[in-house]
C-alpha cells in the first residue's frame, strides 16, 4: 500500500512526504553508505569534521583530568582525586561515542596524539595547586558546554542521531561543571 498527501493512515492524519515505493527504491540506492540515505540533511564531511573535533576534545578532557587524578596532593585532594577520575571516564565514554558515530557515518575518528590538541576546543593543563586544576577542568567544561550547545543548534535538523547524541553528552557537562564548582566552593571555605 502506498499512501498519499493528506490520507489518514493507521490512525495518523497529514502528510507523508514519501510514498512507500519510493522509500524502498531510495533504499536500495548506495547501500555502501550504511545509514546516510538522501534524507540526511547535514553536511555530512562538515559534520565528520566537527566530530572529530568534538572526539579530540573528549580525549585532551580525558588526559587531562587522569593527571589532575594521578597529581591532585593537598587537603580535600582526596575528594577531588575521586570526582577526578569519575570525570575522565565519563569523558573516555564520550569519545567512543563520538569515534563510533563518526565510523558509523563513513569517516575515521581521528586519535592521532601529535595533532590532538590542535583539534580540541578545550586545552590540556599540567597545574600543581589542587584549586588551579579544579579551575582549569571547570574552564574546559565551561569550553565543552558553548562547544557543544554550537553545535547541536548548528546541527538542527540536518542530522537528529549525532543531535541526540551531543544533548546527552552536553547534559553530562553540565553535571561536570557543576562538580567542579562545588569542589572550588569546598576549597574557598
Amino acid at each position: 500500500m502506498t499512501t498519499t498527501r493528506d490520507e489518514t493512515v493507521n490512525g495518523l492524519e497529514g502528510e507523508f512526504l514519501t510514498d512507500v515505493k519510493t522509500l524502498r527504491e531510495r533504499a536500495r540506492k548506495n547501500m555502501d553508505k550504511g545509514p546516510v540515505t538522501d534524507a540526511y540533511g547535514a553536511d555530512l564531511k562538515r559534520v565528520i569534521e566537527v566530530l572529530n573535533q568534538a572526539l579530540a576534545t573528549e580525549l585532551v578532557c580525558v588526559l587531562r583530568y587522569k593527571r589532575h587524578y594521578y597529581t591532585a596532593d593537598g587537603l580535600n585532594a582526596a575528594s577531588a582525586a575521586d570526582e577526578f577520575l569519575e570525570h575522565a571516564a565519563e569523558e573516555a565514554d564520550h569519545s567512543d561515542r563520538i569515534a563510533a558515530r563518526i565510523q558509523q557515518l563513513g569517516g575515521k575518528p581521528d586519535f592521532n596524539p601529535e595533532t590532538l590538541t590542535s583539534r580540541s576546543h578545550a586545552e590540556y593543563d599540567s597545574s600543581e595547586e589542587l584549586e588551579a586544576m579544579i579551575r582549569e577542568d571547570l574552564v574546559a567544561e565551561r569550553i565543552a558546554i558553548s562547544s557543544y550547545t554550537e553545535i547541536i543548534n548548528w546541527l538542527g535538523d540536518g542530522d537528529p542521531t549525532s543531535r541526540r547524541m551531543l544533548e546527552e553528552i552536553l547534559a553530562v557537562e553540565e553535571e561536570h561543571a557543576e562538580d567542579m564548582l562545588d569542589l572550588l566552593s569546598g576549597i574557598n571555605y
